[in-house]
């Protein structure tokens, strides 16, 4: 998205929320000369520093000349996830001056219901078997068909190199059978490994999941150039059960998910609003996978704004299959988000109305989250 001269950059503000404990939000705000603002979501847990760095550092090059000329390869992720919120914010404005939705400006259906899947993760702070359970049992009765936890609290890379691999991961099996049965056996259920073992017991893991019929394994390994072979034989060992593998939910650029697909090391890939290097990179990322055979589901487990953008782009992407949305792991999901967001009817929702992505931040309800509230200077202003 490059920046335009009739309607300039005036204000630019990172504004970092405390959700809760655990959780941070972070809010990337436009504001142009007419009025206008838009908003993109750039919400990197736990890299909140690198996030204000990146923001001092990049953000008044980007307000004077765009991003559109930068390459993607080889950004760190703080980087890219100042990069694509601020194109979202861009884009989300540009949509608001042309009076439609962001949908419709992409050529997508504004009228589409989106397919949802509950990531019921962080919602579940009592992590014993039970505590699933009851977290699934809550998004069945609000809907859902389909469903992710990532249950394997007690694995690390390191345990599994020391011969404990083996026993740290009971507990996660325990919890995905409880889930399992919480929802029955024909609602998907997919689930979360983020890269906690290595290659020997991912390929023990295999068979431990058997049992439970998931939809699909996500991130079971460390996902880069010496460990594609490995995922392909996982992936292949997964679809003869049944069973998808899926990834790639911090890459940025078609480029990085492309080197994955040509390996053939996924059956779906997870391009994130947050990350991706932008809207239009995300078009051109799911139209290439589309184009190799690899499902489209986008990542989204975190804030009101890039839940919001993934509607919105998921109503015109290649490839689509179904989005994720993190399910009730605070009210201040619906209640930042003004007006408010679609509910979900059916494990879907409506893409939001009006213009750009259809919601803006409530300002009253923000204010009193706020840890950092960063403004940028604006030097073409001046």
């Amino acid at each position: 998205m490059t920046i335009s001269a009739d309607d300039p950059i005036l204000r630019v503000r990172l504004q970092l929320a405390r959700i809760s404990p655990k959780t941070v939000w972070a809010f990337l705000r436009v504001g142009y000369a007419s009025g206008i603002e838009g908003i993109g979501e750039a919400s990197l847990n736990g890299r909140e520093r690198a996030l204000i760095d990146v923001a001092t550092q990049h953000l008044p090059r980007w307000i004077e000349r765009g991003v559109g000329d930068e390459p993607l390869a080889g950004l760190a992720l703080p980087v890219a996830a100042l990069r694509t919120a601020f194109d979202v914010a861009c884009q989300d404005a540009a949509a608001r001056r042309a009076g439609t939705t962001l949908a419709v400006m992409l050529g997508g259906n504004g009228a589409a219901a989106i397919p949802l899947y509950a990531n019921i993760n962080r919602r579940t702070a009592d992590r014993s078997p039970e505590g699933f359970a009851a977290s699934a049992a809550h998004a069945v009765a609000r809907g859902f068909e389909a469903f992710k936890i990532a249950p394997f609290d007690e694995v690390t890379r390191e345990r599994c190199a020391a011969g404990e691999g083996r026993a740290a991961m009971q507990a996660g099996l325990a919890r995905i059978a409880a889930t399992r049965e919480a929802i029955g056996p024909q609602r998907r259920l997919m689930v979360d490994c983020h890269w906690r073992f290595d290659e020997a017991m991912a390929s023990e893991l295999v068979e431990a999941v058997a049992p439970f019929g998931l939809h699909w394994l996500e991130c079971p390994i460390l996902e880069n150039q010496d460990t594609m072979p490995a995922l392909r034989a996982l992936r292949s060992r997964l679809n003869a059960r049944g069973t998808r593998l899926a990834g790639l939910e911090e890459f940025v650029g078609a480029e990085a998910f492309l080197a994955f697909a040509r390996a053939g090391a996924y059956d779906v890939m997870m391009p994130d609003m947050k990350y991706v290097g932008g809207v239009d990179e995300m078009l051109r990322t799911a139209e290439a996978l589309q184009a190799l055979g690899v499902e489209v589901s986008p990542h989204n487990p975190t804030g009101p704004i890039c839940h919001a953008a993934s509607l919105q782009v998921c109503a015109a992407l290649p490839g689509f299959t179904m989005l994720e949305m993190q399910l009730d792991e605070t009210p201040l999901f619906w209640e930042l988000a003004t007006p408010a967001l679609p509910d979900v009817a059916g494990g879907r929702s409506a893409v939001p109305g009006g213009s750009g992505l259809g919601v803006a931040l409530d300002d009253a309800r923000l204010a009193a989250l706020l840890c950092v509230d960063l403004t940028i200077p604006v030097f073409a202003a001046a």
